[in-house]
C-alpha cells in the first residue's frame, strides 16, 4: 500500500487551519503531519515533518507567505498550493506566487465559495502536485526576463482563424511563454486556464503587460479578433459563437465539467463546432484529463492540434490523455509550441 502524502498546513487563521486538517484527515491518501501559524513555524516543521506538499497562505504576520515562498523555492523548493483570499490584493499576490515556484492556488472559504467546494479542489490539487519534482528555475518569477513590451495596433480587425489553447497546473507559466511571444497580428486566441474566480482578472492583466498582443479576460459577447487573446474568467466556462463572419464569446455558468469552471472540454467543443478546420487546438501543462476529448472533437472537425510534450510539463496530465486519445497531431516542447501554431495556421492562410 502507498504511503499517504504528508500534508502541512500553514495559516494564520486557526478556523482555516481546523477546517483544512478535518476536509483533509478524511481522505485514506491524506495525512495531515502537522500545522503552522506563520511561517517562522513552519520552517522548524519542514524540517521536522519532512512533508510532500504545503498549503500556504499568502497574507500572514510576521512575514507574508510570498515573502516565505521564495525563501523556500531558494533552500528547500517543495510542491506549494497557496491558499488566497478572492480580492485584487490576494489575486496579485497568488498570480506573483505562482511565477515563484507554487504549482496551484485556491480560495478560501467564503460566501461564495463553500467549504465543500474548496475541499473537493485542494483534495484534487494535493493528490496532482505531490510528487512533483520543483525547478525554481522553471519559474518567471526567479528570472528576470518578463519585460513591458510595446504594442501595436493588429493589421486586421477580424479573424478567421482560431487558436484555442487549455491549461492547468503549471499553465500560468506555460502560458507566459506562448502569448508573450505571439506577433501583435496573431490569430484571435481564447484561452481556458484552471483558476478560482477574480484570480484570472490579474492573471490577464500582468500578460497584457508583457505581451504584444492585447491580453484581457473574457467578458459576455466579446468579439474575437486578431491580436487579442480572451482569458475565460474564473468560475464561468467560455464558448465561441459565430454571427456572419464574425467570431465571439458567450461566458455562462452551467455544471462543473470535470469537476472544473471554465473547462477546457466546453471550450474545445465550441471551437469544434463554430470554427471546424479554421482552428488550432493547444493542450498544455494540467492535471486530470479535461480537453483531452474536446481536442479530438477539435481534431475530428479538421482543426490542426497540439499537445505539449512530457519534459516540458509540470504535470503531464492533461496533454497525456489527449495525446492517448489521438487526439494531438503533434506532440511538441513548450518552447516549439508558438513557431508549431503559427506554422500551422497562419501558413496555411
Amino acid at each position: 500500500m502507498a504511503k499517504p502524502i504528508k500534508v502541512l498546513i500553514v495559516d494564520d487563521s486557526a478556523v482555516v487551519r481546523k477546517v483544512f486538517s478535518e476536509e483533509l484527515s478524511k481522505e485514506s491518501d491524506i495525512e495531515v503531519v502537522g500545522t503552522a501559524p506563520d511561517p517562522y513555524v513552519a520552517r522548524d516543521k519542514i524540517v521536522a515533518l519532512n512533508p510532500d506538499v504545503i498549503t500556504l497562505d499568502i497574507e500572514m504576520p510576521r512575514m507574508d507567505g510570498l515573502s516565505f515562498l521564495k525563501k523556500l523555492m531558494r533552500y528547500y523548493p517543495i510542491p506549494v498550493i497557496i491558499v488566497s483570499s478572492l480580492t485584487p490584493k490576494g489575486g496579485k499576490m497568488a498570480l506573483e506566487a505562482l511565477s515563484t515556484g507554487a504549482l496551484e492556488v485556491i480560495s478560501k472559504p467564503s460566501g461564495s465559495y463553500s467549504v465543500g467546494e474548496m475541499s473537493i479542489q485542494l483534495i484534487d490539487k494535493i493528490r496532482a502536485v505531490a510528487g512533483v519534482k520543483v525547478n525554481p528555475s522553471m519559474f518567471a518569477g526567479n528570472n528576470n526576463n518578463a519585460q513591458v513590451k510595446n504594442k501595436t495596433k493588429a493589421l486586421t480587425e477580424t479573424t478567421n482563424k482560431i487558436v484555442a489553447i487549455g491549461a492547468s497546473t503549471g499553465g500560468t507559466e506555460a502560458l507566459k511563454v506562448v502569448l508573450t511571444e505571439m506577433p501583435p497580428n496573431a490569430p484571435g486566441i481564447l484561452v481556458v486556464q484552471h483558476m478560482p474566480a477574480k484570480f484570472t482578472t490579474s492573471f490577464a492583466e500582468r500578460l497584457n503587460e508583457i505581451s504584444s498582443i492585447t491580453v484581457k479576460e473574457a467578458a459576455d459577447g466579446d468579439s474575437l479578433v486578431n491580436g487579442t487573446a480572451l482569458i475565460a474568467p474564473g468560475n464561468f466556462h467560455m464558448l465561441l459563437k459565430k454571427s456572419g463572419a464574425r467570431y465571439y464569446v458567450q461566458i455562462k455558468k452551467g455544471p462543473l465539467v470535470h469537476h472544473q469552471r471554465p473547462s477546457v472540454d466546453v471550450l474545445f467543443h465550441s471551437v469544434a463546432e463554430y470554427a471546424g478546420s479554421n482552428a488550432a487546438g493547444v493542450i498544455l501543462t494540467g492535471m486530470g484529463h479535461d480537453g483531452a476529448n474536446g481536442l479530438l472533437k477539435m481534431r475530428e472537425a479538421g482543426a490542426r492540434t497540439i499537445a505539449q510534450d512530457e519534459n516540458s510539463c509540470i504535470i503531464f496530465g492533461m496533454p497525456k490523455e489527449a495525446i492517448k486519445l489521438g487526439a494531438a497531431e503533434k506532440v511538441v516542447s513548450l518552447n516549439d509550441i508558438r513557431t508549431t501554431v503559427l506554422n500551422m495556421i497562419v501558413g496555411e492562410q
